[in-house]
């Protein structure tokens, strides 16, 4: 009754709106995204790539020896398996930019539920949670990281494993090519001491799924997954709240 009265004040004094749509929320203290538009965050159709879950043409067009994609083909990942909660686009595009851009930090819980549910595939085995890190001077400036929210809500241990060693350009508008180049020596496992050790421990034979908001032609998680594998890792997976759809490529 007290909520319901709460969110009836809040809704006529201060007529908030969707962060997504824009139309008044009915619901303020439900969060800053109608439920209208987190329902419009639907699962990427299949066919999808098996190994980087971007959308496939149709059935009739899939490789039927290795079921993925012709970029994955062409340039095998380090990673075995990638995965995300829907496209980045609509509903979604908005949500993350609320939260990345915006610093709506409650939504890191749904959207990370949203992960949970959609990448159980991915999830399932795995040993822990790895986000994807800010360069300090970006992290500085935001005052988080999303990725590592995101990831705090995957109910696996999340673990620091790795560090942005250099500033990189906005990826945003960069080729295939030009992104690889963009991140080559960008990350490296943490600079603390591990007894010795120049990567984290827990990482070793261990299940780890990368976490990131979005991922387009996955330079970023290759490249980080090849820092995590030299640590030790058994196995490198990526979860991401979105996927930028490369048909095209």
């Amino acid at each position: 009754m007290v909520r319901q009265l709460a969110d009836g004040l809040l809704a006529v004094l201060l007529a908030p709106r969707c962060l997504a749509c824009g139309h008044p929320l009915e619901s303020p203290l439900g969060g800053p995204v109608c439920p209208s538009c987190w329902r419009a965050v639907v699962p990427i159709p299949p066919p999808l790539c098996l190994v980087c879950g971007d959308a496939l043409p149709s059935w009739r067009q899939v490789d039927l020896a290795s079921a993925c994609c012709a970029r994955c083909r062409r340039l095998k990942p380090s990673w075995t398996v990638a995965r995300a909660a829907g496209a980045y686009e609509g509903a979604l595009r908005e949500v993350i930019h609320g939260l990345k851009y915006e610093g709506r930090r409650t939504l890191a819980a749904p959207l990370g539920a949203l992960m949970r549910t959609r990448g159980a595939e991915v999830l399932e085995g795995a040993d822990l949670a790895v986000p994807v890190p800010l360069h300090w001077r970006r992290r500085h400036a935001r005052g988080f990281n999303q990725a590592e929210d995101l990831a705090r809500h995957l109910g696996l241990p999340v673990v620091r494993a790795l560090r942005r060693v250099r500033p990189t350009r906005p990826q945003s508008g960069l080729t295939a090519a030009a992104r690889r180049h963009n991140l080559r020596r960008a990350f490296a496992a943490p600079r603390r001491g591990w007894r010795g050790r120049r990567h984290d421990p827990r990482i070793e034979d261990a299940c780890v799924v990368m976490v990131d908001d979005v991922s387009t032609t996955g330079a970023t998680l290759d490249a980080c997954a090849q820092v995590l594998l030299a640590g030790g890792a058994r196995e490198v997976r990526a979860l991401t709240a979105a996927k930028a759809i490369l048909r095209r490529l």
